[in-house]
């Protein structure tokens, strides 16, 4: 699957240099507004046309639970994959009522189910405000730059956006700070499930399959988008186009990549290679090895721990991928090569000075504070509604310009809704994780550190979280909007002790943040706009930069690659899954496919490959092809794009996708729907 990884570390690591040398075909992960058409032309032959850019950016849909999808009829329905839904059909769900492990069809409009915490955003312009948002530096450096960088950017975001009930304003930052980009969405705060597979389905190999290829999974589900209670109009939306792939054929996939670390400097990659993979692969580890064993307590406990799991599982083989990559010596050679060719280029520039040893020396400062920048804000669903709770409302009581990012009045919105839209919260799995984080804190900080001493005080990791989850009622919905409409006043009249943590908590990480912002933020945000220069003026502007979770369009082709010798074909079948069925997990087939086999179609193609360059982020993102027409969505990558956050190699990295043929099939004669039949046809 490629989701968002479960686990990310503190924000700041997204800010990147430049290092890469231009794109080769088939590579990128291109903005709408720099499109390589010319290049995409050289190599094919053909490329779209603006008007047909402009109508796939139309149809695009960012998911805030971390997913892309499409709009793919004129009454909101939304294509994305099953695991960007998964979490939906869990929060739905009880001991009565499994909707992730039996699936779900709406029989009707209104028995369609709200996914809570769920936005759909349409970008509707994209707007350059380098200039402005530069022009604020001055002669500033460290803390003071990245609050007058963000203080101008929650100007720019409330000014574009007055209307916060239907639009939202992102100004995103590209190129490591070299540009500065307005992006503004048409949101839909209310989005329903109309239609799931049951999770073997979809997750049929499990974690075995993952990232791998042939699969077999039907990992495709549908939304819907709904305002003032009613189905929203989508006149432009993608067509629907239930027919399977031909080899050789060109196709694009348009999504919502989540980052890549393509553009570091070589002490970027080191921090990565000797830091911060090794502890995020041996710390999730062992949450996956506690997670487990709970699980096996009761059929209860491993519904409840299942969406959870499957997170972990898919995050620690991407970083388990990426550590592989950074430790491979051709790879890691071509991004040093090409560093150094970015350099040789620069050479006797005197204006831009020397910003590798700058972001070196920033990279040094950072190694000093990551540990407690990491550990210092513990993990669990309750503490994140404390900390939220506690951030909001003390950044509420400032000026706009003067809050942290997160809290601007731009995004203020999804950030109540995440806090107040009702879900589950099981306390036994929030309490394991409120353990495993504090435990981890101080085996890596140390007993006697004064941060271990603030998270734990004279308690145990157990005992400081059996108190803190037996004791709150944050699991109420009435009760955290209660707190969140009081304000400051209300929480600091609270005796949940949940709340009393974050309170407890929130100086020490604010003072943290304000530390990172000097020693490496803000020296980042300087050197990365240098680098920046250097590389437009080596190899021109027509570059893509790094993912960062907003819109953007790869180009590239049906084609499988070689592997120990041996062609993979480039799709699979639906019969293909009775053939790799083994009756034992993960590669049972689902009960329903068990029950229809004698009526599916064992022609129909499956699951597909592409050159397309992806990432996490891209789950759920429509592939399209030449006429404009969805033919599949995209839910992973083979186990070489693992190494697509650092490099894309063309021989090797493939996209995997499942196709419209296969979901038509489903829809028709696994899990009927004939209503989404009616609708996808456009009747």
């Amino acid at each position: 699957m490629i989701r968002t990884t479960f686990y990310s570390s503190t924000a700041i690591l997204l800010a990147s240099a430049l290092t890469a040398a231009p794109a080769q075909a088939e590579e990128g992960m291109w903005t709408f507004d720099n499109f390589p058409a010319e290049q995409m032309r050289e190599t094919y032959g053909w490329a779209p046309d603006q008007a047909w850019l402009d109508r796939v950016q139309a149809a695009a849909v960012r998911l805030t639970g971390g997913c892309s999808a499409s709009f793919v009829s004129n009454q909101g329905l939304i294509l994305t994959n099953h695991h960007c839904v998964a979490s939906c059909l869990f929060d739905n769900s009880n001991g009565a009522t499994d909707y992730l492990d039996d699936g779900f069809i709406a029989d009707r409009r209104s028995a369609e189910l709200k996914c809570p915490g769920q936005q759909a955003e349409v970008v509707a312009k994209i707007t350059d405000v380098t200039s402005e948002v530069k022009g604020a530096f001055g002669n500033l450096s460290g803390e003071a730059l990245t609050k007058a960088r963000d203080a101008k950017i929650a100007e720019i975001e409330s000014a574009n956006c007055t209307d916060t009930a239907k639009t939202r304003c992102q100004v995103v930052t590209l190129f490591g700070g070299g540009q500065y980009k307005l992006y503004t969405y048409r949101k839909y705060s209310d989005v329903r499930l109309a239609w799931a597979p049951e999770d073997r389905a979809a997750t049929f190999g499990g974690d075995p399959d993952n990232f791998n290829f042939p699969r077999y999974s039907l990992d495709a589900s549908f939304l819907r988008a709904y305002e003032n209670g009613q189905p929203v109009k989508t006149p432009n939306h993608l067509k629907w186009n239930p027919r399977p792939p031909q080899d050789g054929e060109v196709t694009f996939v348009v999504g919502n990549p989540g980052s890549t670390s393509r553009l570091y400097t070589q002490s970027q990659l080191a921090f990565e290679r000797e830091v911060r993979l090794p502890i995020t692969i041996a710390t999730m580890s062992e949450l996956r090895g506690r997670l487990i064993r709970a699980m096996d307590e009761s059929a209860e406990k491993e519904r409840e721990g299942l969406d959870t799991l499957n997170g972990i599982e898919n995050s620690l083989k991407v970083y388990i991928g990426r550590t592989k990559a950074l430790n491979d010596p051709q790879f890691t050679r071509t991004l040093a090569e090409q560093e150094a060719d970015l350099k040789a280029k620069s050479a006797g520039n005197a204006a831009m000075g020397d910003p590798w040893t700058d972001v070196d020396q920033a990279v040094t400062a950072y190694r000093s504070l990551y540990l407690p920048a990491r550990f210092v804000s513990p993990s669990s669903d309750l503490y994140g509604y404390a900390r939220a709770l506690v951030f909001a409302a003390q950044e509420r009581a400032k000026p706009n310009r003067e809050r942290l990012p997160g809290y601007t009045d731009s995004a203020l919105p999804l950030t109540r809704k995440r806090i107040l839209d009702e879900r589950p919260v099981y306390p036994w799995l929030d309490q394991l994780m409120l353990e495993w984080s504090l435990s981890k804190a101080r085996e890596y900080l140390g007993v006697d550190d004064p941060d271990s001493q603030l998270l734990l005080g004279k308690e145990s990791p157990e005992q400081l979280a059996t108190r803190l989850v037996e004791g709150t009622r944050l699991a109420d919905a009435a009760y955290r909007q209660q707190l969140w409409d009081g304000g400051m006043a209300a929480i600091e009249a609270s005796d949940d002790p949940m709340i009393r943590y974050a309170l407890k908590l929130a100086e020490r990480q604010r003072a943290l943040e304000a530390q990172v912002d000097e020693a490496y933020s803000g020296p980042l945000a300087i050197a990365g706009g240098k680098l920046a220069d250097a590389r437009f003026a080596a190899y021109g502007d027509s570059l893509y930069p790094d993912a960062t979770f907003t819109l953007r369009i790869s180009y590239g082709q049906v084609k499988g690659w070689e592997e120990r010798g041996n062609q993979v074909p480039t799709t699979t079948t639906l019969g293909g899954t009775f053939e790799r069925a083994t009756g034992n997990a993960p590669f049972d087939v689902a009960p329903a496919f068990a029950a229809n086999q004698a009526e599916i179609d064992p022609a129909t193609v499956y699951d597909f490959v592409t050159t397309n360059d992806i990432i996490g982020g891209n789950s759920g993102s429509p592939v399209i092809d030449r006429a404009g027409t969805v033919i599949g969505a995209a839910f992973d990558g083979n186990i070489h794009s693992l190494g697509g956050n650092y490099g894309y190699d063309p021989a090797l990295n493939r996209t995997v996708s499942v196709s419209t043929d296969a979901v038509q099939e489903a829809l028709e004669t696994i899990y009927p729907a004939p209503a989404l039949v009616k609708e996808l046809a456009g009747k």
